[in-house]
């Protein structure tokens, strides 16, 4: 062993051996933790899907530790991406681009662009460098679940599995990455689409073009090249209910006429008990316990959680995040009646 690597913990050294021969290993990012596994090996990819439950054609995130790295994973590298990846990177932002030719199609999900982010924690950055190639990982819970924001989340989702989880304490963004795809200038200026919102919001990502000499338009749109773009995922184990009640004080009982409808459209037992989801009136706090919140209500012993929809939080940057998790989430969305 090197002398470098003497001061590696042996956790760390363990999981990149496991990476290294084909397997996977749950580790932590600052968004959520995800189910990792090497790029270069084809078993350890196709072990994500299987373990997950995942389709194949859902494409997977690479996760890199350097600039360079991601430089190889593609067939050009515009200058726009890597103005916003030096701003943003290490950090909470994906960039989706034409792949290079060796990147193996289970990744882009036989597609023709991949999905390249570099995280911000210490641990997965480490590992990565230890591997010594990008990891795919997407978030490390079955298909279509509550993505796990701390380890016991993971512990819980795969309890019994011979998984390595890397123990990183609860992650301080809670959300997945933004996902943004970048369309160069044709007859008009270049656009950055955000496939998907995350911890870098629409106004973040302004603030950073606004120094960028050429005009940039941003703007939502969707795509099936990014991960997790089904209209329903993220779901938690029992049904999320989004109530239109916005007036109501948080805390106060369903009004008769909610429990009647409930009882109506969900498959519930006579004697059914509901739980609020309160969110912090900081959104990067509530976004950071987001997950966390979900996974303890639905553990509660309650049938039902509900979540009180607010207007004026629907559309304010990285609102647009949460709630674009929680109405993927919902079982039933009660503002769209």
């Amino acid at each position: 062993m090197s002398h470098d690597l003497l001061s590696v913990p042996p956790l760390l050294l363990q999981a990149r051996d496991r990476l290294r021969a084909g397997d996977v290993v749950a580790i932590p990012t600052e968004t959520v933790y995800g189910l990792a596994a090497s790029i270069a090996s084809e078993a350890g990819l196709r072990k994500i899907f299987a373990i997950k439950q995942r389709p194949f054609f859902d494409p997977l995130i690479v996760h890199v530790a350097s600039v360079p790295e991601a430089v190889s994973l593609v067939q050009e590298w515009p200058a726009l991406v890597d103005y916003l990846t030096q701003t943003f990177w290490p950090g909470p932002l994906t960039v989706v681009l034409p792949k290079s030719p060796h990147v193996h199609p289970l990744i882009t999900a036989g597609g023709e662009t991949v999905a390249i982010r570099w995280p911000a924690h210490p641990l997965a950055e480490t590992l990565i460098r230890l591997v010594g190639s990008p990891l795919a990982a997407p978030s490390a819970n079955k298909f279509g679940r509550t993505s796990p924001s701390r380890p016991e989340h993971v512990a819980q989702e795969f309890a019994g599995a011979d998984l390595l989880i890397l123990e990183g304490g609860a992650c301080t963004v809670g959300v997945e990455s933004t996902v943004i795809e970048y369309l160069p200038a044709q007859a008009g200026p270049a656009t950055i689409h955000i496939l998907r919102p995350g911890g870098v919001t629409a106004a973040m990502l302004r603030q950073a073009l606004a120094h960028w000499p050429q005009p940039v338009t941003v703007r939502q749109a969707h795509s099936a090249a990014t991960p997790g773009h089904l209209p329903h995922h993220y779901m938690p184990s029992i049904p999320l209910v989004i109530l239109s009640d916005a007036d109501a004080s948080p805390g106060a009982p369903l009004s008769a006429a909610t429990r009647r409808r409930l009882t109506q459209a969900l498959p519930l037992p006579s004697d059914w008990r509901a739980c609020e989801l309160r969110l912090d009136p900081d959104p990067a706090l509530a976004a950071r316990i987001l997950y966390s919140d979900l996974h303890r209500l639905a553990a509660s012993g309650a049938q039902v959680i509900y979540v009180r929809a607010t207007p004026t939080r629907l559309h304010d940057d990285l609102w647009s995040a949460i709630w674009d998790r929680l109405q993927r989430a919902a079982s039933l969305d009660l503002t769209a009646s």
